[in-house]
């Protein structure tokens, strides 16, 4: 049974789905992570997302597909071209549209260089002492990843928000519409469909309460766009970062809030939102491996945030 939520600005309860690292722990080289990306497939030149997949994201996203645009207003017009061209540039991507098919590219070094660039906004916020929300449209891959994450900046003294916290809401998905419960895991908020088929398996094994099968991915802006109104129904005034992917970070961006997370590279709307100004950082990473493959990630973070 989900648990009561708390007042709507309080700390998050419970460990976090995966914590930082301590102090004995040994520093993460670039090299050790560039060995662990290109092992894992998080990033390389065979990644699993294939070029067929890629594209045709590309192209949906240049038709306004809602799915694609997860919540992103995008400034002027983006044809696929103009998609691919940033994608090579952001993600790596192959850059031309004579390469149609098989697996596509992930650069490695553009990995690296955008967790820096994230660890430079947690240490921005740590120092501030900001308060924090997170979020991820996939909660049985990411949520230790951002767990982490937030575990590492309460500790700091940046106060953690987890609003909205048992309110229902449909969100579009590709099936057709589905009614979902916003819970969280540790410090993470995520969705539970309501409606799911039970033993459906379909998302996989991941870090949750159970057999995970009630856990939704979504791409919809429409979960972070409630948490913020929580906080202001509560009196709280927004989060200082929003730590997230998918809708979580193009409609933070949306909002006005500093937003930073993973992305993969058939998701182009959160890295078009980092070229138009409205998002802050976006980590071009495979984003459907086992959760522990995210662990790596994290310490490193961490460690060049030194938090």
């Amino acid at each position: 049974m989900t648990p009561g939520p708390p007042p709507a600005g309080a700390p998050a309860s419970g460990p976090p789905t995966s914590g930082p690292p301590t102090s004995g722990a040994r520093p993460v080289t670039r090299e050790q992570l560039t060995e662990h990306l290109l092992r894992r497939r998080l990033a390389g030149p065979r990644v699993p997302t294939s070029r067929q997949q890629n594209l045709r994201s590309y192209r949906l996203f240049g038709q306004g597909d809602g799915e694609a645009l997860m919540g992103l207003e995008p400034e002027g017009r983006w044809g696929p071209g103009a998609v691919l061209a940033l994608m090579a540039e952001r993600c790596g991507v192959r850059p031309d549209f004579s390469y149609g098919q098989g697996p596509d590219t992930i650069d490695p070094e553009l990995t690296l260089a955008a967790l820096d660039r994230l660890a430079a906004l947690l240490s921005r916020t740590a120092r501030r002492r900001g308060s924090v929300l997170a979020g991820t449209g996939h909660p049985t891959r990411l949520a230790g990843f951002y767990g982490a994450l937030v575990g590492a900046l309460a500790a700091a003294g940046c106060p953690v928000r987890t609003p909205g916290q048992g309110a229902r809401l449909r969100i579009p998905t590709p099936g057709g519409d589905r009614l979902c419960l916003v819970d969280r895991l540790g410090p993470v908020l995520v969705l539970r469909a309501l409606d799911a088929p039970p033993r459906s398996g379909r998302l996989g094994s991941g870090p949750a309460r159970g057999a995970g099968e009630d856990l939704q991915h979504t791409h919809s802006a429409l979960p972070v766009r409630l948490a913020v109104a929580a906080l202001a129904e509560s009196g709280h005034p927004p989060p200082d970062l929003v730590l997230g992917d998918h809708g979580w970070l193009c409609g933070a961006g949306r909002l006005g809030l500093a937003a930073g997370g993973l992305a993969d590279s058939n998701d182009p709307a959160p890295f078009v939102g980092e070229a138009q100004g409205t998002v802050d950082v976006v980590v071009p990473v495979d984003d459907g491996a086992q959760p522990g493959c995210y662990r790596l990630l994290s310490d490193y973070v961490l460690q060049r945030a030194h938090l």
